[in-house]
């Protein structure tokens, strides 16, 4: 009977000594869902119902009946207020939708006073992203449409031209600095210091060098100390 206690004992003890501890904690990983390429969320701003369906409508009609697509976007971003259509077309964009961002693109603009710079952006880096380079001259002609752009929009102004040198765009680039000059740039407004430099770069590794050296004296006239430090 001994024997039988100590054997069951020492069984238990082994077994008890192999088993890893209830307390130990071990990190898992989980994933939800598939991945996707697509970027996050737009921060301090969260889709409206009435935002959510319009993209589901433009989508729906997208996938199943491409001519109702026009009509979806008269019928649905009409009803929204600018804050929602900002955030619809920027979400657009964010899930790489930029066949469907075009289309919206103009009644997001009509809802400015004036042509919105950062917005143009977003268009440029989405269509650079995507491989549809094709649209960015189109769109920086419909600006040019406009006849002026805000020199005065530092923040907007510096996002559209570097997205456009980035995105090795040759032609709206020279588009851009050319109706930025006709808008006062340099004269009535006076130039944002990282805006020309950033031209200066592109221009120079696009081959421009004669405008290069345009921006360039412009900000050694400017910022002839701060030139020259470089």
């Amino acid at each position: 009977m001994a024997s039988s206690i100590s054997t069951s004992l020492n069984f238990t003890l082994q077994h008890s000594s192999l088993t890893p501890s209830l307390t130990t904690r071990r990190k898992i990983s989980v994933r939800c869902g598939p991945r996707s390429n697509r970027g996050p969320l737009v921060k301090g701003r969260i889709l409206s119902i009435e935002a959510i369906q319009a993209i589901q409508a433009l989508k729906r009609a997208q996938r199943t009946d491409p001519t109702q697509i026009e009509p979806q976007i008269s019928k649905t971003l009409n009803r929204l207020i600018k804050a929602d259509l900002i955030a619809a077309y920027k979400e657009l964009l964010r899930q790489d939708l930029c066949d469907l961002a075009l289309k919206v693109f103009p009644f997001v603009q009509s809802e400015c006073d004036v042509p919105d710079l950062g917005l143009y952006a977003d268009m440029v880096l989405a269509l650079t992203r995507t491989g549809l380079t094709q649209h960015v001259d189109e769109l920086i002609c419909g600006l040019e449409k406009e006849g002026k752009i805000q020199c005065d929009d530092d923040k907007g102004l510096v996002r559209l031209v570097r997205a456009l040198v980035e995105g090795e765009q040759v032609e709206s680039t020279v588009r851009v600095y050319e109706l930025m000059k006709r808008s006062g740039w340099g004269s009535r407004f006076e130039i944002d210091e990282y805006v020309a430099k950033v031209l200066r770069r592109g221009f120079k590794r696009f081959g421009k060098e004669e405008l290069a050296d345009e921006v360039d004296g412009q900000l050694q006239r400017l910022y002839p100390v701060i030139l020259g430090k470089q």
